[in-house]
């Protein structure tokens, strides 16, 4: 028997989530201490999307996790109080999260990826935009380069720049030939 069949006996052939019975496929838990289909759920294309792409999140649809929180499926309840986890502000959802129950283990699964993103280093611009390694940024100020007699001027692009992985505060990139480092509040990402 495969793990898709497993799954469909197993949630009767409907979303784990909220219990949709078109376009199913098989979604791996992530950060799981177990493996094949204990760390598998079965959920629909919508539920899927809001997952991966936090900024389609819509509340409303989510209010199937009033039920899907009391699944005795190890995955599903970690998928339910990270959902309800990221949606908090809303209200409800931190209501549910108040009187859900989860013993230390689960509890330790649900909160491994939200560690994880906590501890990566995300660099911003001024405007709060993410910097990725490769972007170009334009100076916002003039900047006195330490060292050199160089002084970055206000407007200047900056192409190609790379990330200072253990600071979220600072980039590197090429000004008139030199690499320097930049704080990242005294740039905009282009």
């Amino acid at each position: 028997m495969t793990i898709e069949e497993k799954l469909r006996e197993r949630s009767d052939s409907v979303c784990e989530l909220c219990a949709a019975t078109d376009n199913l496929k098989i979604y791996e838990v992530q950060e799981s201490p177990v493996e094949a289909e204990e760390a598998s759920i079965l959920i629909c294309n919508t539920c899927s999307e809001q997952i991966e792409d936090p900024e389609k999140t819509e509340p409303n649809h989510w209010r199937c996790l009033n039920d899907a929180m009391w699944s005795t499926v190890p995955a599903v309840q970690v998928m339910a109080w990270r959902m309800l986890d990221r949606m908090k502000a809303e209200g409800w959802p931190q209501d549910l999260l108040d009187i859900m129950y989860m013993d230390d283990e689960l509890k330790a699964w649900a909160t491994a990826a939200k560690k994880e993103a906590e501890n990566k280093v995300i660099h911003k611009d001024s405007n709060g935009a993410v910097i990725e390694a490769g972007d170009s940024v334009v100076l916002i100020k003039d900047l006195n380069v330490k060292g050199s007699s160089l002084v970055a001027k206000r407007g200047t692009a900056v192409r190609r720049v790379s990330l200072v992985h253990d600071n979220a505060e600072q980039i590197e990139g090429k000004v008139e030939g030199q690499q320097i480092v930049i704080l990242t509040r005294f740039v905009k990402k282009v």
